[in-house]
Parts: structure tokens; sequence; C-alpha cells
């Protein structure tokens, strides 16, 4: 389990770009409760930068005129926020108790043992990082890996292994 409270500085302050700063504003009506607000600014930040840094909570917090715990309470429980610069690839395991009665603890150790890789780490080179997370919604088919934005469901060793080769060779 990766340690989510410790936070990264980015060392330059953040703001919206043109684009996110449109989006803000679309979305500021839709939210009367500014604190309603903070989750979709968060995902900006990340959709922006790929991450979030501690100047950027900063800053949604002083957008949605939430209390700076407040923004640091919202991105550090939901691992769907990126706390520090993913890999390339980013890998999301289930940990919940169907991934978990299905093996999927056997796909985290086959990553530690072939990439060097634990959850809550990026690689050396940058090119995977991994983090557990909560219930993927795909119980059924468990064990689930999601990786960039898609699931991989029924996930085995071998099917992993197949996987990242595939994003292995893709140009860097």
């Amino acid at each position: 389990m990766s340690d989510r409270s410790q936070l990264l500085d980015a060392g330059r302050p953040f703001a919206f770009d043109e684009t996110r700063e449109a989006e803000f504003t679309r979305l500021e009506p839709r939210y009367p409760e500014r604190d309603s607000l903070i989750m979709p600014a968060l995902w900006l930040v990340q959709e922006q930068q790929g991450w979030i840094s501690r100047e950027a909570m900063e800053y949604v917090a002083e957008r949605t005129g939430a209390y700076h715990a407040q923004v640091f309470e919202l991105a550090t429980f939901y691992t769907m926020y990126h706390l520090r610069p993913p890999g390339k690839h980013h890998i999301c395991i289930c940990r919940t108790l169907s991934c978990y009665l299905r093996e999927k603890q056997l796909l985290v150790d086959w990553l530690a043992a072939n990439l060097d890789l634990v959850p809550g780490a990026v690689t050396e080179d940058g090119r995977f990082s991994l983090e557990e997370v909560e219930c993927l919604g795909h119980c059924g088919s468990a064990p689930v890996v999601q990786v960039d934005g898609v699931f991989y469901e029924d996930m085995d060793e071998e099917k992993l292994g197949a996987l990242i080769e595939d994003l292995r060779s893709e140009a860097i």
C-alpha cells in the first residue's frame, strides 16, 4: 500500500491553462456549494500536468474558497489522483476482496520481480508506475488491472507479462 500523505512540490506556481480555465469557468455555476467543485478542479489539474502538486492544491483551495486541508483530504483520499508524477504507463491493480481472492497479489509480486516495481513507485526509466486501488468495478472477472485507463480482466501473470512487453515495445 502506498503512502498517499507525502506530497511533492513542483517548485513553481500552478495556474490553469486556457483550456482548463475555460472548463473551470463552465463548471462553476453547476456547483453552488463551492466545496463540491474541489474534485472536478483537482481532475482538471491532473489533466493539465499529469499529477497534483502541493502548489496545485493551494491553487484549487484559493479558486474554490475551500480550506487547504479540505483539498488535501480529498486529493490524498482518492487513489484516482496522482500525488507525484506517474510513469508513462500507470498500472492500477484492484486491492479489494474479489481481486485478492483471485490472486491479485501474484500480479503485484510479478511486477516487483520483473520490473522492480512496487505500489506507489515509478520504474527507474520512468516508463511504469504502480498503484493498488480500491474496487475497479469488474469483480466478476477478477483480478482486474487498469493500465492508462484501459481495463484488463481475468488477468494472470502470463497475460500481464505479454501486456508489459507490448507496452515496452512502444516507441519512447
